[in-house]
């Protein structure tokens, strides 16, 4: 089942990312999007290997950002893709079938699009504009009106600066979940609050199944 709060991990250096990732696990994240950045294929290799034996000692989920082969090669429980990564359909193609999909989207049409490439959750973002935005920033309105629009049991996740103080504003639009990077990072002990106002406990997560068949 795919749980409705993720933790986007950042760091300058492999170590970094480390020690954020065990601080996310400890303190009860159910899903660590690990973001590769510019690191080099080597560096994300065992970058990737050193996070899954942590996800894994907590039986956490782990989904790799934009790299389904490395997602793959470490038999990751899933690939994130952004929209000018490759193709959600070429994604399925290599991945074993127990693997999740997730994609990136900005509007309405995004959506639909990932709908019938058949993804298993959609990133939708984002919710407010920082200082790398690049797109319009959609607001509350935006959620409400895609999340009507599309009328599907796929799960949608908010991202983009989402705090503690919106999720209760943010999940009557009709968004599933939420994906945090910075707030967490600042405070680990969010975990719990955020898993507090989504209700999202191990036992009350979503439809869309991350079991390996």
């Amino acid at each position: 089942m795919i749980p409705k709060l993720h933790y986007v991990s950042q760091g300058k250096t492999p170590a970094v990312h480390l020690e954020n990732i065990q601080k996310a696990c400890s303190a009860g994240i159910e899903l660590v999007q690990l973001d590769l950045g510019s690191f080099k294929k080597a560096a994300r290799l065992k970058l990737a290997e050193d996070v899954q034996g942590i996800t894994s000692h907590f039986q956490t989920r782990l989904i790799i950002t934009a790299d389904y082969q490395l997602a793959k090669t470490i038999k990751a429980d899933g690939v994130y893709l952004e929209k000018t990564d490759a193709s959600p359909t070429l994604a399925r193609e290599q991945l074993f079938p127990w693997q999740t999909i997730g994609a990136g989207a900005h509007t309405l049409q995004d959506c639909e699009s990932l709908l019938k490439k058949e993804v298993d959750y959609i990133g939708l973002g984002p919710f407010r504009i920082t200082d790398d935005t690049e797109t319009n920033p959609l607001g509350l309105n935006g959620y409400t009106a895609i999340a009507e629009a599309l009328s599907t049991e796929t799960p949608v996740i908010g991202f983009g600066s989402i705090t503690t103080d919106d999720v209760k504003d943010i999940i009557p639009t009709g968004i599933s979940g939420i994906a945090v990077s910075q707030e967490i990072t600042a405070d680990f002990n969010l975990i719990k609050t955020y898993n507090q106002l989504l209700n999202a406990s191990s036992t009350q997560e979503m439809r869309h199944s991350f079991e390996k068949l």
